[in-house]
């Protein structure tokens, strides 16, 4: 029994091995319990992969149901180097190595929608004022259709705007102001980088708009009380029908007005005048065959005996060649000034856009002989010369406070540079 002790330990009892220098006395055997943990560090199929050393061996458990635990699951990240194995009676059983937690892939932050271009869009205009565009486009269509037509298949070369030149003079807009928007408009069209011939129309709208601006200036009323306002222009020009028109223009704004039947040459002018009095509700000073500038000086007299804020002053119609009625305009605006230091407050001309070039000469002989503040440029529904408006913005540029398109009432509207030149181009 002792020699096989020695060589071989009971198969059915593990025993401790023979003490080593290095290993702690056998004075208590370890527990079986123990044992597997062991065996399963160093099991073949262990993380570590590693043998038991030589110098402590373990005896192969027989028939001993061994205690296996998994090894763990291979994870996708590489594995750390494997630390020196100590001794079995120094190892503690392994703790089960933490898996970690794949990290979340990255997602990629939504692609930033780029906000869309603003375009630009302008303040919808009243109903009321729609409507006049509408008609005041109706109105343009004899001038704007030459100008419109060379647009119509057409490319952007030299032949565009030589075609364009002929329809603007057409148009009557005059030689200096067809220069002055062909060189404007050949700059837009570079600077925009237009390529069809819509492009180019819209580019003129622009050019024609810019061009009228300086025209565009309201008629201001209350400044002075009364404001004296004195009309002038042709005969046959619609200044008196322009005078019933802006009547009720003012009416309607609210401003009490008093009218001075000053054409005393004409016939029926004191009759039709007074026509228009009665349409608009409002009193009128007349003398039949009386002195025109008496009259204007009973009407401003009693335009501020009454409170009135507006006397319009009605003189006769006459030709610019006409010197000595030109000396007679003289006169009346000489005359009102006795009756208001300040006044004529406002010196209108009605023109006849029918006239074209004609009514530039006008706008020029009135302005030199009264000094002219405004316009009233009517019939313009009835012409294809519209374009005189380009013609005085370039060489004689006066405020054009109301335009007319009609024989009505309501057609006498303040006048809209951008309007203007959208109406032309359509």
């Amino acid at each position: 029994m002792f020699s096989f002790f020695k060589k071989k330990p009971p198969a059915e009892t593990p025993v401790a091995p023979a003490p080593t220098p290095p290993v702690a006395p056998p004075a208590a055997p370890a527990p079986v319990a123990e044992a597997a943990p062991a065996r399963s560090v160093f099991s073949p199929s262990s993380w570590f992969g590693g043998k038991p050393p030589a110098e402590a061996p373990v005896p192969a458990p027989v028939e001993v149901p061994a205690v296996v635990v998994p090894a763990p699951a291979p994870v996708a990240s590489p594995a750390p180097a494997p630390a020196p194995i100590p001794t079995p009676t120094s190892i503690p059983a392994p703790a089960p190595t933490p898996v970690p937690t794949p990290a979340p892939a990255p997602v990629p932050p939504p692609a930033p929608v780029p906000a869309p271009t603003p375009a630009v869009v302008e303040a919808a205009a009243p109903p009321e004022r729609q409507g006049w565009f509408d008609k005041l486009k109706t109105g343009l269509r004899k001038t704007g259709t030459g100008i419109q037509a060379v647009f119509v298949n057409a490319q952007i070369d030299d032949a565009l705007y030589e075609e364009l030149e002929s329809a603007l003079l057409m148009a009557d807009t005059g030689v200096k102001a067809t220069e002055y928007l062909l060189d404007d408009l050949k700059v837009r069209v570079k600077r925009q980088m237009a390529t069809d011939a819509a492009q180019v129309k819209v580019l003129l709208a622009e050019a024609i708009a810019d061009l009228l601006r300086p025209l565009e200036k309201p008629l201001v009323i209350g400044q002075f009380t009364p404001t004296v306002i004195m009309v002038a222009g042709v005969n046959g020009a619609g200044k008196t029908t322009s005078i019933g028109k802006l009547t009720k223009h003012l009416a309607t704004e609210g401003a009490s007005v008093l009218l001075a039947a000053a054409d005393t040459f004409r016939a029926a002018a004191r009759e039709q005048l007074l026509v228009w009095a009665d349409r608009n509700t409002v009193e009128i000073v007349s003398n039949e065959g009386g002195d025109p500038s008496a009259v204007s000086f009973d009407a401003v007299n009693a335009g501020k005996a009454r409170g009135k804020d507006v006397v319009l002053v009605d003189t006769a119609g006459r030709l610019p060649t006409q010197l000595h009625l030109m000396d007679e305009l003289k006169k009346i605006k000489r005359v009102v000034t006795k009756a208001d230091a300040t006044a004529p407050h406002e010196v209108l001309l009605v023109i006849d856009g029918n006239t074209g070039q004609n009514a530039l000469a006008q706008v020029k002989a009135f302005d030199e002989t009264l000094g002219l503040t405004g316009l009233i440029v009517t019939k313009l529904d009835g012409t294809a010369k519209g374009g005189v408006l380009c013609a005085i913005a370039r060489e004689r540029p006066i405020p054009v406070y109301f335009i007319g398109v009609g024989e009505k009432l309501e057609d006498l509207e303040t006048f809209n540079a951008r309007e203007f030149a959208q109406a032309l181009l359509g």
